[in-house]
């Protein structure tokens, strides 16, 4: 018989925990003893935290930000310059982004790249309020802050030409080295992309 029953309250929680990104069978093992043997510290505490987020945190309807409001707190920032919008696959980019303080503009989260494999298409993006987003904010510049991959760049390639008529300059992000890179440690693609966005 094996050790947890199918149907047990821990093997369904290590099922679970072993679905989320980065995690397997073992790690979700883990942690779930972990709590187990922290409930008041940590399992108790997370339990809350997990029902709060799930009763309040919604996607926002300007940008698809994460947020206990819609608009977020971001599109409702009068302050933000409303000339700018960037471009990203998913939340945890502009959270990237918003963690540099660098960036003052708005945003717009795709939800996805396109991908013919994942059987992700356009209609599966928030591809269709783009343009409308960019022509109400009044937006001069788009910044395309997407990977460096094959269905990034198809990505990019199709928002391209579904603004190519409007008065908008369209950037991207520069690729190349990182802060602290070596050469002899940068693989092929990496240094083209260097060499070739030299300035």
């Amino acid at each position: 018989m094996n050790r947890f029953q199918d149907q047990s309250p821990l093997h369904t929680l290590m099922h679970h925990l072993a679905k989320l990104p980065g995690l397997g069978p073992r790690s979700a093992q883990r942690i779930a003893l972990h709590l187990l043997k922290k409930r008041e510290a940590h399992l108790h505490p997370l339990m809350i935290s997990l029902q709060q987020v799930s009763d309040h945190i919604q996607t926002c309807d300007a940008c698809g930000n994460l947020d206990t409001t819609s608009p977020c707190h971001i599109c409702a920032d009068l302050r933000r310059d409303t000339a700018q919008l960037c471009v990203v696959a998913d939340v945890a980019d502009v959270w990237a982004l918003e963690r540099a303080h660098i960036f003052k503009g708005h945003y717009h989260v795709l939800g996805g790249v396109l991908s013919a494999l994942d059987g992700v298409g356009p209609d599966d993006l928030r591809l269709g309020t783009l343009r409308q987003r960019v022509q109400q904010l009044g937006v001069r510049e788009v910044i395309l802050a997407l990977a460096a991959t094959l269905e990034a760049q198809s990505t990019a390639h199709v928002i391209r030409d579904q603004l190519a008529d409007l008065p908008v300059a369209i950037t991207r992000l520069a690729h190349g080295l990182p802060v602290g890179g070596e050469l002899d440690y940068m693989d092929e693609g990496t240094l083209v992309a260097a060499l070739q966005a030299r300035r």
